[in-house]
């Protein structure tokens, strides 16, 4: 999971959706809100097709789903499940762009929330997830984030549990394979004389895709080598790298 930097809608685009959540809000006042149908209908429609394409573009060029960063995403995902939260359905900063693993295998209806009703699950648009989540290299796994007294990170373990992402094969082969990369080229510039750091950032962003820059940069992944040799020997490529992938 990485970061997203959410988009700006044109005001057009938002004011037609700000207009669809009213008109839902009514017919669910009157009891009358079919929340698929509604939700069918308005997806064959404009202002939502342009928010699907807003969502690919913030997704990245493979334009992966933004829970796993593994499979296409193929939908708009709701964070807050629709059904269960119909006031909801068309707000702009609910939408993300999900796979249908992710989304209808994994999530579903399931929303855990904590005593003062807020969610569990990171919401890749507005949390950080490697302050809440961790990053095994031998199995390639995400688990929660332990504090400094061994206490996982609430946010951490919902995640992992809702979306499975500490017991999906594909997604931990992939995860260590991206990581390879990206510890070969940190090992590089580690070994290297001279560093040009254009070149490293540039290289680094390249095998991104599944976000572990961030679990590398500002994540529990500072610690171990050799992020944390660089970060000694050349602390002014460290620190434009941290800068570079700050949203990563």
């Amino acid at each position: 999971m990485r970061k997203i930097s959410r988009k700006r809608l044109h005001k057009a685009t938002s004011n037609k959706l700000k207009n669809e959540q009213k008109m839902a809000d009514k017919k669910h006042k009157r009891n009358e809100l079919d929340v698929q149908k509604e939700w069918k209908r308005a997806r064959q429609n404009k202002p939502l097709t342009i928010a699907f394409d807003t969502l690919k573009k913030m997704a990245g060029s493979r334009e992966r789903c933004m829970y796993c960063n593994d499979s296409q995403g193929t939908d708009i995902e709701h964070f807050w499940p629709k059904n269960a939260y119909p006031k909801k359905m068309f707000l702009w900063k609910n939408m993300l762009l999900g796979c249908t693993a992710c989304g209808r295998d994994h999530k579903g209806v399931r929303f855990p929330l904590d005593d003062n009703n807020k969610p569990l699950l990171i919401n890749p648009c507005q949390d950080d997830p490697w302050q809440s989540l961790d990053f095994d290299p031998q199995t390639g796994n995400i688990t929660a984030r332990y504090d400094t007294n061994r206490v996982p990170a609430a946010k951490g373990v919902a995640t992992v549990t809702v979306f499975g992402l500490d017991k999906r094969e594909s997604l931990a082969t992939g995860h260590q394979r991206a990581y390879r990369r990206i510890r070969q080229l940190i090992q590089e510039a580690v070994d290297a004389q001279t560093c040009d750091i254009k070149i490293l950032i540039s290289k680094l962003t390249c095998e991104n895709e599944y976000g572990l820059l961030g679990w590398c940069f500002r994540g529990a992944g500072i610690n171990d080598d050799p992020m944390s040799i660089l970060r000694t020997t050349h602390p002014a490529t460290w620190q434009a790298c941290v800068k570079a992938f700050k949203n990563s």
